[in-house]
């Protein structure tokens, strides 16, 4: 078929001239070759701009080029010259673009004019700032405030999710749903209970310290790639990288320093993992459990030869609870049932398992490999387990570093986009601004989206993010938004979400964090959270494209003001006019965390949030960090008898919803994304040859359709009854029921399928 992927292996390392290739393949495509070099040169540099995609964090002495392939992407992606305004849209019914990619879309550059979708004509039509902000509010006063949702992606400044979150409470409603309930709420959930936070406690500086690195289910080839800068100097030092993940992903595998004109010449590379484990999907628990079972059985022979401990058993007695009883969880589970659930062998864990207890200073680092699983939330726990066995928290060179994906998406969190109540310092809220926030728990991603389908929720607004194509259940979902009485959503670029419209729907366009954002007080800088708690300052470098862009505290200030009552406390305008004034507001609500944060907006590399669980300071119901028994570690998905666990995953030209391009450099892929990475023993098994063509059913009982065909197959080193295939074109198979426990985290990970082979063309 000519429309068929091009599958062709790539035997080259991460970063190096493909890499170098890819930069300059971007910023030639969005038009911006001069002015993005010029650009790129600012990025995530202090006083410069704070990279538009992920979290990872900024070095306080960065590189001449302190941005990866995936970042440069993310700033052409942004300052392209490409425009789409009123007579695009005029061009353009809203049906006809329903029938064009999710690259197309995007593709066709800066949204410029406030619009309102015209159901007569079914197109967008421009309507005035002031006409906007009216209506919207006259919209939200008929709704009671639980129909509501205010959602946010993880873009969003941490001045612009004050606001934002502010208004929605005023406005009263809780229902702040948000992308970290899509991704790291299992972290969310797990870490509190064991160590008393809900983010890592590792630091940049850790990286240097640590003689043993380990991951599981964390690909920083695409989410995070400026990470292997310290893998690659932590490999040359010799410490020992260790990595779970069922896909062999090139970035753990070897890289080459753009910036290193040596390796560049000589097309040298540094090996990244020297041990690399295929874990089965949904195994990685039972893979953690045989670890720890190894190394407590190691401390139990030491104890009867009379050698030194294994275990740091004074770390266990003075800052633990709950050892005995895992420890005797560990000893009993056999080894026969690790390896099933596993999918490893036992030499395999025992090899993970003894550098790891020879290792000083251990780093572990996860991913949505981990959160997005039914059993994500116990995973999480099970990683603190393995840490906690040698006193690998709270000290220079280990901890827990779960690897965020969006850039602001921990920091929004940290200001009050939470949909839990006890998560938000509402009695300092109500002193501050003299009202009575909602005090009931609001709608996760999961929640919202039953909701929206049952046909409770009559309104959303979107602060960023591409709603409907990142959540499950997209043919139930569909349907019902279009039954929305509103729809608002703020954003750069056209995607999926805003072609799908409600009742009255609004789309309002807004500045980029690498526009100037001039205000009445001046060009003005915004702050975020990176995965390491650290704040960072991001100041705008070029001119906008389009006059009359509004900021996003600009908007989130026009709704405010155009839907609550004017309140004495809260000057919108004066934040607007100088977001100075907003980081003080932050400061006064959360004075521990945010210590003279004005002044120390551009410090280099940022300045860390303080943490108990970095001084040892548990704050847990038992004062200690606690040790967890898992339930589900050797009961993993379910596989054989025809059912396959499928993982959805990114490819290397996209970041999250967003496809810069449909290649897949890393896994060979060029010209399509409907393909499926599966294990060459089950296609041969299943009569299957590379390049078939077959469709995926979910596995529910629900009696719900779910099923995607004319997807490519690609023979791939992936585990038995394992396959891959990129979200977000997957979210269909999804069960919105399908999702962690306890942190109701689509369980995108491991979606239980049947293939079926579909006749050729």
């Amino acid at each position: 078929m000519s429309d068929k992927a091009k599958i062709q292996d790539y035997k080259s390392p991460a970063g190096g001239w493909g890499s170098v290739q890819a930069v300059l393949g971007i910023l030639t495509q969005e038009e911006v070759t001069l002015l993005g070099s010029e650009i790129l040169l600012k990025q995530n540099k202090p006083g410069g701009f704070m990279c538009v995609s992920c979290s990872w964090a900024k070095p306080a002495k960065p590189h001449a080029f302190e941005f990866c392939e995936n970042g440069a992407k993310a700033t052409a992606w942004e300052i392209t010259g490409k425009t789409v305004g009123p007579e695009f849209f005029a061009a353009h019914p809203l049906a006809e673009l329903r029938t064009w990619s999710d690259h197309q879309l995007e593709a066709q550059g800066r949204l410029t004019h406030p619009m309102r979708h015209d159901a007569a004509t079914d197109r967008y039509v421009a309507v005035s700032w002031v006409d906007a902000f009216r209506e919207i509010g006259a919209e939200l006063n008929k709704l009671d405030p639980h129909d509501a949702v205010f959602y946010t992606s993880g873009r969003a400044s941490l001045e612009t999710s004050y606001m934002y979150q502010l208004f929605g409470r005023m406005y009263g409603t809780n229902n702040f749903p948000d992308s970290s309930n899509m991704c790291h709420e299992s972290t969310s959930v797990a870490l509190p209970e064991v160590i008393g936070v809900s983010v890592g406690t590792v630091l940049l500086e850790d990286f240097d310290k640590a003689d043993c690195i380990m991951f599981f289910g964390q690909n920083t080839t695409t989410n995070s790639p400026r990470m292997l800068h310290p893998l690659q100097q932590a490999a040359k030092r010799g410490v020992p990288i260790i990595t779970f993940n069922p896909l062999r992903e090139r970035g753990l595998e070897r890289f080459t320093d753009p910036q290193n004109p040596i390796e560049m010449v000589l097309t040298g590379s540094t090996r990244i993992s020297t041990q690399y484990h295929q874990v089965r999907v949904g195994g990685d628990a039972a893979a953690l459990l045989g670890m720890c079972k190894v190394v407590i059985e190691a401390d139990d022979a030491a104890i009867a030869a009379k050698s030194p401990r294994v275990l740091d058993v004074a770390f266990i007695e003075q800052h633990t609870s709950g050892f005995e009883q895992f420890a005797n969880c560990c000893r009993e589970a056999s080894w026969d049932d690790i390896e099933r659930a596993s999918g490893l062998g036992r030499a395999a864990i025992v090899d993970a398992a003894t550098v790891y207890a020879s290792a000083h200073a251990v780093i572990a680092n996860y991913g949505m490999g981990i959160t997005q699983h039914r059993h994500g939330v116990e995973t999480a726990k099970m990683i603190v387990n393995l840490l906690l066995l040698r006193g690998n928290i709270g000290k220079p060179g280990a901890g827990i570093s779960p690897v965020r994906g969006h850039s602001n998406v921990q920091g929004q969190r940290t200001v009050g986009i939470s949909e839990k109540a006890r998560l938000v310092p509402l009695d300092r809220l109500a002193e501050l601004y003299d009202f009575a926030p909602p005090r009931w728990d609001g709608l996760t991603t999961v929640d919202a989206c039953e909701a929206i389908i049952a046909g409770q929720v009559k309104g959303f607004v979107g602060l960023g993010g591409n709603f409907l194509r990142a959540v499950p259940e997209r043919s139930l979902m569909e349907p019902a938004w279009a039954k929305l009485r509103l729809s608002v959503q703020i954003a750069t670029k056209l995607n999926r979400t805003h072609i799908i419209p409600g009742e009255v729907t609004y789309l309002l366009p807004c500045l980029g964090r690498i526009d100037i954002d001039r205000q009445a007080g001046g060009d003005q800088a915004v702050a975020m959270e990176d995965s390491t708690t650290c704040i960072q300052g991001s100041r705008g470098q070029r001119k906008p494209v389009a006059e009359g862009l509004l900021s996003e505290p600009a908007i989130v200030a026009g709704l405010a003001k155009a839907t609550l009552p004017p309140n004495p406390r809260v000057d919108w305008d004066a934040w607007v006019g100088n977001y100075a004034l907003v980081r003080d507001a932050i400061e006064r609500t959360y004075p521990d965390q945010f210590r003279d944060f004005n002044a120390r907006l551009f410090q280099p590399g940022g300045f860390p949030r303080p943490l108990g669980a970095r001084e040892r300071k548990w704050k847990t119901a038992t004062g200690k960090a606690n040790f967890t028994v898992p339930k589900a570690a050797l009961s993993p998905p379910e596989h054989g008898n025809g059912i396959f666990q499928l993982m959805t995953l990114r490819a290397d030209g996209q970041f999250n919803t967003t496809i810069y391009n449909e290649d897949d450099r890393f896994r060979g892929v060029t010209g399509g994304r409907q393909v499926v990475f599966m294990n060459a023993t089950d296609m041969k098994e299943l009569g299957i040859e590379q390049g078939d063509l077959i469709r995926l059913s979910t596995v529910a009982d629900d009696g719900v359709d779910r099923s995607l065909g004319g997807l490519q197959t690609v023979a791939y080193d992936i585990p038995k009854f394992s396959i891959a295939a990129y979200y977000p074109e997957c979210n269909g198979l999804i069960p919105l029921k399908h999702y962690a426990e306890g942190s109701k985290v689509p369980a995108a990970k491991s979606v239980p399928v049947r293939i079926t082979r579909e006749a050729a063309g």
